[in-house]
């Protein structure tokens, strides 16, 4: 698989963060509320020094305790306002990071749904896990605790300069000299986080990925006895992650006392001059001791604001890869006129969709799959409506190719498919796919009931028509013989039953929206005789006026094709129904002779043993 990342900017990016904050703009009231709050946090965590200085002056100095209780009940006061200020202050912040994320998630969720099948064969699994969870979560702490932090940081920064220069212009002068130090400081220490954060993620998301494979792939994992194998794979891509976690770690511990370092320098310089002015009687005591609050408190947020945009390099990093996915092109996309006549994926305008009869025509195709080799060249195949189309040929020989063109996963290199006459790019995807009926070799049940994945494609589907489709395709003997009956729970996957019934609900499934063209691609390759001939049935009930391909492995499920179509190399090497073909002893009667002697055979040890 594909896992590579594209590389990205070293440095801040400011267009990106401009459209990351786009998914803001609904949540605006709620952050000028945030800021509000912010802002009057800042403004009194500003005069808290001033009404030190006053009770300094006016009641520790004098001696003179009139009006003590009245300057306390208003500091108290004050106080209370400020707590209400911070209950406030998280209760936002909190709802902004939630709503935020869940926001940004659907929105990626939105993105995948439209994204074309290749995509979605290049990238692991866990790397779309990876982007939806981790990423997002990190995206979102970052904006919403993030705007509490810079607005009251910013807001502290300003009001405590002009507050200081206010008290002592020459004193906050000398100050605040160390900020050119800092701002170099941090200059330096920013590119080197961004740059182990960056590899955490994207070895984050192999972590995640390894996950999912050794979960999903156990059996074989077992079978293959790569226990050992997959913790040493596991155990190289944690050292990795470890190894960048802790250089991102370093950088950012040697960051932040930095900081602090300069800001004692800083408290330092105050300290010095401001005694000096207090001995020489230039300011008050008072005076002295807000200021060096003041010089306490200004490099306070300065941290903060240095911790925030340490942060804010990792949550870049994610922001870039969310971004990246969000922003990913289908390969398959409708053009303008049929998205204004037939709508989209997922606003279809099914007023407008004209009704399928079936006939199908491949002329001229040529295909290949990215920089491959071409699978198909020059092909060419017409089938009526209602004929069954049996696909036949050694593995690469271009059978699934042909299935995945005509559903549109993928569109041809050169040359045309019709439906009906009509090049198919001229009526939308969503037309096309909800007018096909789909059976894999290997079905996916999603989580839920049988009657839930039966309906699963067509949610408004009555108890009576799930019923009907079950029927049609046998599979009410058995479902009723489960304990409780269509409502019975499939498992993760479907693991909860056997393979030959899950490809009974997935007939079922695919049916009860009665598709005009019905696609098998290696329906019963992996299931016993007796399952077969159950499913031999089905088909030929399912298939009935359908335009129909079957994919076939088992030769004897295709004798009553219409049409078997025999492929080597993505061209048409023999073509007929199952009698001609055996009559002309070419490649098919070969292939029909061989497995049908290796199945004799195999019967006749099983009968012996």
């Amino acid at each position: 698989m594909n896992n590579k990342e594209k590389s990205f900017k070293k440095n801040l990016d400011i267009k990106l963060w401009k459209e990351i904050m786009l998914y803001s703009i609904p949540y605006k009231k709620l952050i000028i509320a945030l800021s509000a709050v912010m802002l009057l946090v800042a403004g009194i965590d500003a005069i808290l020094p001033l009404l030190t200085r006053y009770a300094i002056d006016n009641y520790i100095v004098t001696g003179n305790l009139n009006g003590l209780y009245s300057f306390s009940l208003i500091y108290l006061i004050i106080i209370l306002v400020q707590g209400i200020n911070i209950f406030a202050l998280i209760y936002f912040a909190g709802k902004l990071e939630t709503e935020m994320a869940a926001s940004i998630r659907e929105k990626a969720f939105t993105s995948l749904q439209e994204l074309s099948l290749s995509f979605y064969n290049e990238k692991p699994v866990g790397w779309l896990i990876a982007r939806l969870t981790s990423d997002v979560h990190k995206l979102s702490s970052i904006i919403s605790w993030g705007i509490v932090d810079f607005v009251w940081g910013f807001a502290m920064m300003f009001s405590i300069v002009f507050i200081m220069l206010r008290l002592n212009f020459r004193l906050a002068l000398i100050t605040l000299t160390v900020l050119p130090v800092l701002l170099i400081i941090s200059i330096y220490f920013q590119k080197k986080i961004l740059h182990e954060f960056r590899l955490v993620r994207k070895i984050n998301s192999k972590i995640t990925g390894s996950f999912n494979e050794g979960i999903s792939g156990a059996k074989t994992s077992k079978t293959l006895v790569i226990e050992d194998r997959n913790c040493e794979e596991f155990s190289d891509l944690t050292g990795k992650m470890a190894r960048s976690s802790i250089k991102a770690a370093i950088y950012s511990s040697l960051f932040l006392p930095s900081v602090l370092v300069l800001s004692s320098i800083g408290t330092g310089l105050a300290l010095w001059q401001g005694g000096n002015a207090v001995i020489q009687g230039a300011i008050t005591y008072g005076t002295l001791v807000a200021f060096i609050s003041y010089t306490v408190q200004f490099f306070e947020p300065v941290r903060e604001l240095a911790r925030v945009f340490a942060e804010l390099q990792s949550a870049q990093a994610a922001a870039e890869r969310i971004i990246s996915l969000i922003n990913t092109d289908s390969e398959i996309i409708d053009s303008k006129d049929v998205i204004e006549k037939y709508g989209t994926i997922l606003q279809p305008k099914k007023e407008n969709w004209p009704e399928i009869k079936g006939d199908i025509e491949f002329k001229n195709v040529d295909f290949k799959y990215s920089d491959n080799e071409e699978v198909l060249k020059n092909f060419n195949l017409k089938v009526s409506a209602g004929q069954k189309i049996a696909l036949v040929g050694e593995t690469g020989s271009g059978k699934s190719t042909i299935v995945n063109l005509l559903c549109r996963f993928y569109e041809p290199v050169n040359g045309a498919i019709n439906i009906d006459g009509i090049e198919y790019r001229n009526h939308s995807q969503s037309w096309l796919q909800s007018n096909i009926g789909y059976v894999l070799q290997d079905p996916h049940l999603f989580s839920g009931t049988i009657r839930d994945n039966i309906r699963y494609g067509f949610e408004d589907a009555t108890d009576t028509e799930i019923k009907e489709a079950a029927d049609l395709v046998q599979a009410t003997e058995f479902i009723n013989q489960l304990p409780d009956g269509f409502d019975t729970e499939v498992g993760e996957g479907g693991d909860l039953l056997s393979t030959g019934e899950k490809q009974l609900i997935s007939f079922a499934r695919a049916i009860i929206s009665n598709p005009a063209i019905f696609i098998l691609d290696e329906a019963t390759s992996s299931i016993d005789t007796e399952m077969e001939l159950i499913i031999q049935k089905t088909i030929n009930n399912v298939l009935r006026n359908r335009t129909s391909f079957i994919i076939a492995h088992r030769l004897s499920t295709i004798k009553n094709a219409d049409k078997i179509i025999v492929l080597k190399n993505g061209e048409i090497i023999e073509s007929g129904n199952h009698y001609q073909l055996i009559d002309r002893k070419g490649s098919y009667y070969d292939l029909y002779q061989n497995q049908f002697y290796n199945r004799r055979n195999t019967e006749k040890q099983r009968i012996t043993s």
